[in-house]
């Protein structure tokens, strides 16, 4: 068969290297030699000899398990093969977290990451609904963790001088060293979100940045059975 749906930029090539790579804007791609974490449900395709768990069901199992979001368990995967997710067709980057890092993010917005990461569950202090919880999780370690964004994210740097106000239902994540804390706006309320009358946003301050998305948190789609 021929046609624009063969050439190279839909073909998938062998990969290259082990671990995490970004197949094309809506996927990314893992060569597994050993074991990586990923949201359950979120592998769309794998070949090779690859086993799929379902992480543990006990206390610190769901505490765990609260890193992508009520509902949104984790899975293990592990074996010698390669495996694709993606999310809802949305867009698709990988963080590189070093040594001394700490990248916190809203669970809704993590895809996959390697095992060799350390993650727990923290409260955004200041705010009992940033992101749509009292909790993200914060990642710590050395590895990659790939995310995914409705839409092309902004990374916006924050200072003493300049900290920054975002919307808690669009912000993805921030670095370590930031302090949080909530804000309302009665004055541009009737500005934003359909005019509400009061704006609350999360305030970041310090030295560092935040991820932005460019949408607001959209309704939870029926899970289908």
């Amino acid at each position: 068969m021929k046609g624009d749906l063969f050439s190279s930029e839909h073909m998938v090539q062998p990969a290259t290297a082990p671990g995490m790579t970004v197949e094309n804007s809506k996927c990314i791609r893992y060569a597994v030699n050993g074991e990586m974490l990923a949201r359950q449900g979120a592998m769309i395709a794998y070949r090779g000899g690859l086993q799929f768990e379902r992480k543990g069901q006990g206390v610190g199992g769901m505490l765990k398990r609260a890193v992508t979001g009520e509902g949104l368990p984790l899975m293990a995967v592990s074996g010698q093969g390669e495996a694709w997710f993606a999310h809802e067709a949305q867009n698709c980057f990988i963080v590189e977290v070093e040594p001394g890092d700490e990248f916190t993010v809203n669970g809704r917005n993590v895809l996959c990451f390697d095992a060799s990461l350390s993650y727990r569950i923290a409260t955004v202090k200041g705010s009992g609904i940033a992101g749509g919880g009292l909790f993200n999780s914060v990642f710590t370690g050395h590895g990659r963790l790939g995310l995914v964004c409705e839409g092309n994210p902004l990374v916006i740097p924050v200072s003493h001088q300049y900290p920054v106000y975002v919307d808690t239902d669009a912000v993805v994540g921030w670095s370590a060293g930031l302090a949080t804390s909530l804000h309302r706006s009665q004055s541009i309320g009737s500005m934003l979100r359909g005019g509400s009358g009061e704006a609350v946003q999360l305030v970041l301050q310090g030295e560092g940045f935040v991820v932005v998305r460019p949408s607001e948190a959209t309704p939870q789609k029926t899970q289908q059975h």
